[in-house]
């Protein structure tokens, strides 16, 4: 098993960037591809991106081609979120997730762990 704790969040200004972490406790981060999904108020859960378990391949939302990143450091067990050029439409909770597979799914109903969430906010 894993946990996942996310952390990074909080209120910026559209334009601006953040970067959420999420740290991951257990043993073998590195077999586990990880993504980061998010949900606003009234939506469904989103895909924002995934990373393979090695880091080499990394996949996107459409919403977010462009301005997030998604990146992993397998020796200190977490994986980061870069986002840039935030609009007021990227606000949500946005939650860390990990799947024991080679290839990180996009569905967030094939994830089997889940961190609490980290709200991000962008507004003015």
């Amino acid at each position: 098993q894993v946990q996942l704790v996310e952390s990074g969040g909080g209120l910026v200004q559209p334009g601006g960037s953040l970067r959420l972490s999420c740290a991951a406790s257990g043993r073998s981060f590195s077999r586990y591809a990880m993504a980061w999904f998010r949900q606003a108020p009234g939506k469904e859960r989103e895909f924002v991106a995934a990373i393979s378990r090695s880091g080499t391949s990394t996949y996107n939302g459409d919403s977010v081609k462009g301005r997030f990143s998604i990146s992993r450091d397998n020796a200190k067990n977490t994986v980061y979120l870069q986002m840039n050029s935030l609009k007021p439409e990227d606000t949500a909770v946005y939650y860390c997730a990990a799947e024991l597979t080679s290839v990180p799914p996009v569905r967030w109903y094939e994830y089997a762990y889940w961190g609490q969430g980290t709200q991000v906010t962008v507004s003015s």
